[in-house]
């Protein structure tokens, strides 16, 4: 009879996640059936399940999923199921906040259900979304996809509030830099970030960090390189350009491409290609960490940044 379940199972699973239908879990599921992910440790309801799987699909149109092998333990009706499957697909669409890059990805997964009286009344998945960006290369620090980032209190077992941190942040001095890159139609794209930091200098590694609400965030997102500029003070016009709504930010801007095509920007106190290679989801933002592949530098003072207002580096006196 066991035979019977497995169809049923494998059956399921196809219409859900290979065609999107996915009221076909009605049928095998209790009415107080939960779900736990194994990898964030969160328990979960069908209806959030439901959700996931049509995120998932909608992001990943040509999604084919194989049952690679299912371990029935019990009797049919009282029992528990171990399924073994992976899926392959192309990451075409947004996945939450996560723009899409073109990949293809594999992922493997496993679930552990636990069947009462014939249906499915908790599951223990080895596998979630969180998983699915980790396969394609997009890790993430935390959750893609907490959305409920302002019922997080701002003074957490003694944490300072957001003005606090914002207080000592203003304490902390940075260069202004111009993160740039091509879209997919050649377009020059850039933002101005003073969150960048060298990594290390063997290998040559540096990061930024980007808000996913940027215009320019689902190009760079989906590029396989990017320029950094430090702005120096001859840049002053390139800095108001940067900080406006302008829909060319290039326009009136002198720049040349990089070796691996990336915009650099003339006068720059230094410019540096990288090749992003990883880009570590973390809510609101997400940092990128890149190999240093070319680099370029000036005798251009840089701008310095600090409290809300700009300096020019040529006035500092140095310590005795």
């Amino acid at each position: 009879m066991t035979s019977n379940l497995k169809k049923a199972i494998t059956d399921s699973w196809h219409a859900a996640w290979d065609k999107g239908d996915v009221s076909v879990f009605d049928q095998l599921t209790a009415t107080n059936y939960q779900r736990r992910s194994a990898r964030s440790a969160t328990t979960t309801g069908l209806d959030a399940i439901k959700s996931d799987i049509l995120a998932i699909r909608a992001a990943f149109p040509d999604l084919s999923t194989t049952v690679d092998h299912i371990v029935v333990d019990g009797d049919e009706r009282d029992c528990k199921v171990a399924v073994y499957w992976h899926s392959t697909g192309t990451f075409t669409e947004p996945l939450g906040d996560v723009p899409p890059t073109g990949a293809e990805v594999v992922t493997t997964g496993s679930n552990l259900l636990t069947f009462d009286a014939g249906k499915i009344v908790y599951e223990e998945a080895t596998w979630d979304a969180s998983a699915l960006l980790a396969d394609l290369g997009l890790k993430s620090l935390g959750s893609a996809f907490d959305q409920d980032v302002d019922s997080i209190s701002d003074n957490l077992d003694g944490e300072p509030t957001k003005e606090a941190l914002k207080a000592f942040n203003r304490q902390f001095i940075t260069g202004v830099t111009v993160v740039t890159t091509m879209d997919t139609d050649g377009k020059p794209r850039g933002l101005a970030v003073n969150s960048y930091n060298s990594v290390s200098l063997e290998p040559p590694l540096v990061m930024v960090c980007v808000q996913k609400t940027s215009s320019t965030y689902p190009s760079l997102f989906a590029s396989s390189h990017m320029g950094i500029n430090i702005l120096g003070c001859n840049q002053r016009d390139t800095l108001r350009t940067f900080a406006s709504k302008n829909a060319d930010k290039f326009a009136e801007l002198d720049w040349h491409q990089g070796p691996h095509g990336s915009p650099l920007l003339d006068g720059s106190s230094a410019a540096i290609e990288v090749e992003i290679k990883e880009r570590f989801q973390a809510l609101t933002h997400t940092i990128f960490v890149g190999r240093v592949r070319t680099s370029e530098s000036t005798d251009n003072d840089p701008i310095i940044y600090k409290a809300g207002q700009f300096f020019e580096s040529h006035d500092l006196t140095p310590l005795t």
